[in-house]
């Protein structure tokens, strides 16, 4: 048995686009007051409709809005959607994030001091409005993983006078998630992607070191972790599309961790009951593909080939390498290909030009077309 296709598609992108410059000038001014919510939401409505008409034109299936009404991947379900969580900071080693060249950014720290309440619908609008202009795409959201908050903040950072029992944390984020999904749903959202970049940071050794040091033991989050995202899938409508990316951080070019799929695979891939999974695995820091023998015969695989944080352009032959190198771990028909990760996880992007972003795309899709017949949305 072979696992369903269309979606995810064999030419995939993980959601974030980079943004043009007028559009962060304008943002900018927004959030100092300059400009009305109307007009920012005007010129966000043009950049989205280019950058729709992009990726119908490179041969991509899946569409999004390329994250531009987002400061960062997570702020469409964490934190500016709870108003009990607020954002703190860390110099932390065990958190920050590296760059090629060995620099070092601080790591974002989620601080939950109320309620994790569901304010009502936070993503249907912006979904409404890739739907309309979509054309033969088809709409895909992304969310940030429910893990997020507490793999940021641990124990000390989750108010123990509004959570006394994390159990009852859980619960909250969970209903969370269940009511926004539902309501993606009720307005004919049929493509989720969840961004759970915590379960494959865990197994770095700096990674466990810092959620020792305050109190955490990597395996127990593993069973923890998996448990909610089950918990959130099964309440899923059945014919929903519901997958789950992972990468090791995506900060400007830089991340935050190191290491392979070794250590959680057997938990990642069997015991989470998503249905298919975006893979970063442009680097060695991603660990070989043995970890992919743990992927059932009923599930598929987006391999993440292409990097996000380089503007070199991969030689088409390296790629064709890797990618026939993770078939022997996972049938062909079960896999697909997509850069690693998103070309702008927070909105001032990655090292790369436009230019870049759109050769990396279309050299995705050219090679779903030489492997799988792919063709794309715009074409059928």
């Amino acid at each position: 048995m072979t696992a369903p296709i269309n979606p995810p598609f064999r030419a995939e992108h993980i959601g974030s686009l980079l943004r043009p410059a007028p559009l962060l000038a304008l943002r900018a001014d927004h959030a100092v007051g300059k400009i009305s919510d109307e007009e920012v939401r005007r010129a966000e409505d043009d950049a989205i409709t280019q950058a729709v008409a992009l990726q119908l034109e490179l041969g991509l299936s899946s569409i999004t809005d390329g994250e531009y009404r987002r400061y960062a991947y997570s702020d469409s379900f964490t934190i500016d959607v709870f108003t009990g969580v607020k954002i703190g900071s860390t110099e932390d080693r065990n958190w920050t994030y590296s760059d090629a060249q060995g620099q070092k950014t601080e790591g974002r720290v989620p601080i939950v001091v109320d309620r994790l309440e569901w304010p009502g619908p936070v993503n249907v609008d912006d979904f409404e409005f890739v739907k309309r202009i979509a054309g033969t795409g088809l709409p895909k959201v992304t969310l940030p993983g429910p893990c997020y908050i507490h793999f940021r903040s641990g124990r000390d950072n989750i108010s123990t006078d509004i959570y006394p029992d994390l159990d009852a944390f859980w619960q909250d984020l969970v209903e969370a998630y269940v009511k926004e999904i539902d309501a993606l749903y009720a307005a004919g959202c049929r493509y989720i992607q969840l961004d759970e970049t915590s379960i494959a940071k865990l197994g770095d050794p700096k990674i466990r070191e810092g959620l020792e040091k305050r109190g955490d033991q990597w395996d127990d989050l593993l069973e923890i972790y998996t448990d909610v995202i089950n918990e959130i899938v099964r309440r899923a409508p059945q014919d929903l599309s519901l997958g789950m990316h992972l990468c090791r951080g995506n900060k400007g070019g830089s991340w935050q961790a190191a290491t392979g799929y070794d250590d959680v695979a057997a938990k990642l891939f069997r015991k989470l009951e998503v249905q298919f999974y975006f893979l970063e695995y442009d680097s060695p820091r991603a660990g070989g593909f043995e970890p992919l023998r743990e992927v059932p015969d009923n599930k598929t695989v987006i391999l993440g080939l292409v990097s996000t944080k380089s503007s070199a352009l991969e030689q088409v032959d390296s790629v064709k390498q890797r990618l026939e190198a993770a078939a022997e771990y996972v049938d062909m028909d079960r896999l697909g290909i997509s850069p690693q990760c998103g070309f702008a996880s927070l909105d001032s992007g990655n090292p790369i030009s436009f230019d870049d972003q759109a050769a990396k795309i279309r050299l995705v899709v050219d090679l779903a077309r030489e492997y799988w017949g792919y063709t794309p949305a715009a074409q059928t």
